[in-house]
């Protein structure tokens, strides 16, 4: 196996991160390999033979060629408080790789030892959180969400010490860059007007190019603003998408807002049951800052920091530079809101917004919310009890003013529930078949319900068996698809999740 990386992040200079090498460990060993993700990436290796060679690459133990190791600086906004100093402490950049396209991706390991920003932490990780960001990331990935990935998941052979003892393990990250809002923060909290235009320029070159100039030429306000309506852009379809499949991200920092618009950090994310636009399940959210509806608002809060930190790159007048990105959030905003209401009506099978379908979409949350109906399953029921006779049927009886709901209060749940049913009948009548295609699209039929992701964890954390985690991941990688073994993972929990709370994993 022939494998090199090369070391763009690294070119930008020693403010930018600190060198540092990967502790090694004692007893690496492979649990996990993604065979897609190595092929898309040109890792070609034989199983027979490359285990225990992957196994020392992405422990740390040895030095892929090329790699020059770096843990990354950063600010971040910690749930509203802004800490100046953060970056990788527990996380190596080795370098990045070119795919067969010739797109670059960093290879980052989690869990390989301390840096110069690890502050008290170990720098290790438990095999649990690594786990669960190797499901979560590939179901996300299958979903047809953006994210970034997971190459490998390699046991440490070493405790790692939380509560208790707990195996470890090195997790490695495929990401388009790990560059983040509050990279920019860093360089914007230190006043390094030079580092914040390289780290710009970079960003330009890595995700934006066709934003580059002349080369020489110095960086133009222009390109800026062009840049930073780029990376908005980036974050409108990231959101909608999780708010598609009832994703919760659970710590949405600005330390881990990706300006490529990838989701990062798995560590206390979950996924929603019974609708409610209120849920949270990350037990450091005490405020309920990152609750399920309140991502859209977060990303534009998030944006915001970001702008700040662009502001001096534009004009020496704040007020000048601020006439000219601000008009830009505001659109973001209501980019947000127009693509959020274009995919709900998309669930329900339409495919472009017209008068009262915001009305529709809004009624049928508030209803789902009332009855506790489940957000995944609501969906996928309602498309596969869609066909031309009951809609027929039921326009029939709505244009004859009749009601198949007598005896029901005018004010109950399912009442309300038939009435909008044919509200929507009506709406969808034209198209049933195009309606329960695009139903088809844009629903899933699983997710990776936090149930069996936490009992897959235990299972493979106390015996070692990972044979329950391939079998899901063989479901969860294809979400739209009725497979045979689909129906073991479709189901709620018994308790509604009540009780159920994530944990940061560090």
């Amino acid at each position: 196996m022939k494998l090199s990386l090369s070391n763009g992040y690294f070119s930008l200079g020693n403010a930018f991160y600190q060198q540092s090498t990967p502790t090694p460990v004692s007893a690496p060993e492979l649990l996990l390999w993604n065979t897609h993700l190595a092929e898309k990436l040109s890792i070609n290796y034989s199983i027979e033979q490359d285990d225990e060679q992957l196994a020392q690459y992405f422990s740390g133990n040895q030095l892929i060629d090329g790699s020059t190791p770096i843990a990354q600086a950063y600010s971040g906004h910690q749930f509203g408080h802004f800490n100046p100093q953060l970056g990788d402490g527990r996380a190596h950049l080795l370098g990045d790789i070119s795919d067969s396209e010739g797109q670059s991706w960093d290879v980052q390991l989690k869990g390989s030892g301390t840096s110069f920003f690890s502050r008290s932490g170990d720098g290790r990780c438990a095999l649990g959180p690594a786990l669960r960001e190797y499901m979560m990331s590939e179901a996300m990935f299958a979903l047809g969400v953006p994210t970034t990935r997971c190459l490998a998941v390699v046991a440490t052979g070493e405790a790692v010490y939380r509560e208790r003892p707990l195996p470890g393990a090195v997790v490695t990250r495929i990401a388009s860059s790990h560059i983040r809002v509050g990279t920019f923060q860093y360089f914007a909290a230190r006043n390094d007007i030079d580092s914040l235009k390289k780290l710009t320029n970079f960003s330009i070159e890595r995700h934006f190019p066709q934003l580059k100039g002349i080369e020489g030429e110095v960086l133009s306000a222009q390109q800026v603003v062009d840049f930073f309506a780029a990376v908005l852009n980036k974050q409108v379809p990231l959101v909608v998408s999780w708010l598609r499949v009832g994703f919760i991200h659970g710590v949405m920092n600005t330390d881990n807002t990706a300006i490529s618009g990838e989701t990062i950090d798995y560590g206390p994310c979950a996924m929603m049951n019974h609708y409610h636009s209120d849920t949270v399940f990350s037990s450091i959210d005490r405020n309920s800052r990152y609750a399920f509806g309140n991502q859209s608002k977060i990303i534009q809060w998030n944006m915001a920091r970001l702008a700040d930190c662009l502001l001096p790159l534009i004009d020496d007048d704040e007020d000048i530079a601020l006439a000219k990105i601000t008009p830009l959030l505001q659109q973001f905003a209501n980019d947000l809101q127009f693509r959020y209401f274009e995919m709900m009506a998309n669930k329900l099978g339409i495919a472009q917004l017209a008068d009262g379908d915001i009305e529709l979409v809004n009624d049928l949350l508030a209803i789902m919310t009332k009855m506790k109906l489940d957000y995944t399953q609501s969906f996928v029921t309602l498309a596969a009890n869609l066909n031309q006779k009951e809609v027929d049927k039921v326009i029939a009886q709505h244009s004859d003013g009749e009601s198949n709901n007598a005896g029901e209060e005018v004010g109950s749940a399912q009442y309300q529930w038939q009435a909008w049913l044919s509200r929507w009948y009506v709406r969808i009548a034209a198209d049933v078949e195009g309606a329960k295609d695009l139903m088809a699209k844009t629903n899933p039929l699983v997710i990776p319900r936090n149930h069996h992701v936490e009992a897959i964890l235990a299972t493979s954390q106390t015996t070692g068996d990972l044979n329950p985690l391939h079998e899901f991941l063989a479901v969860v990688q294809q979400p739209y698809e009725l497979l045979a073994q689909t129906a073991a993972y479709q189901d709620a929990p018994s308790d509604g999740d009540e009780n159920y709370h994530t944990f940061c994993g560090t």
